[in-house]
């Protein structure tokens, strides 16, 4: 089967993350020193029902792997979560000569890729999500821009808590999942964290919290919400109605997306991105690229999809610990 790949294709599809670009970067410059041609695919599954469809060279991803977000774009597609559309994406590959196919995404692209195999089209999974939400990897590309991003707000804001005396809610992404809020919650020295997959909604345990801390001499307080429970502006309402402290709620949004990757991030996205193409060129399909134990490895998309992955105990119990 190895013999049959001559062209590759490369999308990022669902949330851009950083580390994308080195990731395209790497597929298409190992691609070429292999002797194959690459396809950039623009804005995902949407820009492959659309045949946006451009060819690539060394050249075109010179200058990239320091920049944030995806230079294919990325896009939403209803569309592709349909039987027609998957058949329509898995026709335009054979189309345009794509016989091997690199996904740079989350679960939902993976979904998408999965489909393409089972239809011909030979397709690799590259974890890409600032969420940390993949179970089969230990690293997913853009999380630790991200959290390093996130952490550096919450620095800034501890500072202005403290000269104000006030609790202050930060409210950083991970979508369902609580891993940006959990490693902020440590490395900021959170007095409190709010995760999805632990909070149990007692608000007045929250409360009382802050109050014991403020009866212990504490002058300010930080409290880490997780996107996933969100409503971070009506829990600060109610913690200033409640203590008496002034509350503000911050809620950093997209600006974690963004900026310059981190060195972990433009090397693990690199090698992930040669690591995809390794596979194509030895005849692979339906796998997801992953991180584990300190080595590269790959799974089957349907065993990496059953997965589950839930909040380290170990790393949650640290963590209330060093908040006391």
């Amino acid at each position: 089967m190895s013999e049959q790949i001559r062209t590759i294709g490369v999308l990022t599809s669902g949330g851009d993350a950083p580390g994308m670009n080195a990731a395209i970067r790497a597929v298409v410059r190992t691609a070429i020193s292999k002797g194959l041609k690459v396809k950039g695919i623009m804005r995902g599954y949407a820009g492959l029902l659309n045949e946006e469809i451009v060819d690539m060279d060394t050249k075109s991803v010179a200058d990239i792997i320091q920049r944030g977000g995806t230079i294919l774009y990325t896009a939403r597609c209803e569309e592709f979560r349909t039987a027609e559309g998957q058949k329509k994406g898995a026709e335009i590959c054979k189309k345009h000569g794509i016989d091997g196919l690199v996904v740079i995404g989350g679960d939902g692209s993976f979904q998408g890729a999965q489909k393409l195999s089972h239809l011909g089209i030979n397709t690799i999974g590259v974890p890409g999500t600032i969420d940390l939400d993949i179970a089969c990897t230990d690293y997913t590309i853009g999380f630790d821009t991200a959290v390093n991003t996130a952490m550096e707000a919450i620095d800034k804001i501890r500072d202005t808590s403290t000269s104000h005396e006030r609790c202050s809610i930060i409210e950083v992404m991970g979508r369902n999942a609580g891993y940006i809020a959990l490693w902020c919650g440590i490395a900021n020295g959170a007095e409190d964290i709010l995760l999805p997959e632990k909070y149990d909604g007692d608000e007045q345990r929250l409360i009382n919290h802050i109050k014991e801390t403020r009866k212990k001499g504490k002058k300010h307080h930080i409290v880490i919400n997780a996107e996933g429970i969100g409503k971070s502006q009506e829990l600060a309402a109610k913690i200033e109605k409640e203590t008496g402290m002034e509350t503000r709620a911050t809620i950093l949004g997209h600006l974690q997306r963004g900026g310059s990757p981190t060195c972990k991030d433009r090397v693990y996205a690199s090698v992930m991105g040669a690591y995809a193409v390794d596979l194509l060129k030895e005849g692979k399909s339906n796998r997801v690229v992953a991180y584990s134990n300190g080595k590269y490895i790959d799974y089957e998309i349907d065993e990496a999809l059953a997965m589950k992955k839930d909040i380290d105990e170990y790393q949650f119990n640290v963590s209330r610990n060093l908040a006391r």
